[in-house]
């Protein structure tokens, strides 16, 4: 396995669901049962019903932390799920538990084995976290943690999001 170090980010445009990498990453609810946007996107592609029955062997997830299922119908390998924070304006810990999403993340990726992976904007859903804060927060802990992981890719849904990221690639 390689030797532990930065990962190369990469902001892209597109449907996470056709990431060609070893993991993706699912901004999931904390009972892991699917739902709406990633989350959907997810579970319909990888196949729902045994997506949502190694989910229901987990025993959900708190936000900030995550657990990892195989791909199923995916081109990834394996699919790792962390709960974001529900934006409730900033001053209850959101952007921590937010960093802690993509860190202990690239941790379960780490126990993978896996070489890359694809991360959403995490939370920037139904959860309300806004777009330009969460990828300032993803950037910025991406950049900080040390990882085998080799590549990691933001799949932005938006031209909106996909632009933050570059922004603050460029820095």
């Amino acid at each position: 396995m390689p030797s532990s170090s930065r990962p190369v980010i990469e902001p892209v445009l597109g449907d996470i669901t056709a990431e060609q990498v070893d993991a993706v990453v699912n901004a999931a609810n904390p009972g892991l049962t699917g739902g709406g946007g990633v989350d959907g996107a997810i579970h319909r592609a990888a196949g729902a019903a045994r997506l949502r029955a190694a989910c229901a062997g987990l025993g959900g997830c708190r936000p900030g932390d995550a657990v990892a299922t195989e791909g199923f119908g995916l081109a990834a390998r394996w699919i790792i799920h962390t709960v974001g924070p529900v934006w409730h304006g900033g001053d209850r810990g959101e952007e921590d538990t937010l960093a802690s999403c993509y860190r202990r993340s690239l941790e379960v990726a780490d126990e993978l084995g896996a070489a890359s992976v694809a991360f959403p904007a995490i939370a920037t859903g139904v959860y309300g976290f806004p777009v330009e804060r969460a990828a300032e927060v993803a950037v910025t802990t991406l950049r900080g943690t040390t990882t085998r992981v080799a590549l990691v890719r933001l799949v932005a849904f938006d031209t909106t999001t996909e632009a933050h990221y570059r922004r603050l690639l460029a820095r």
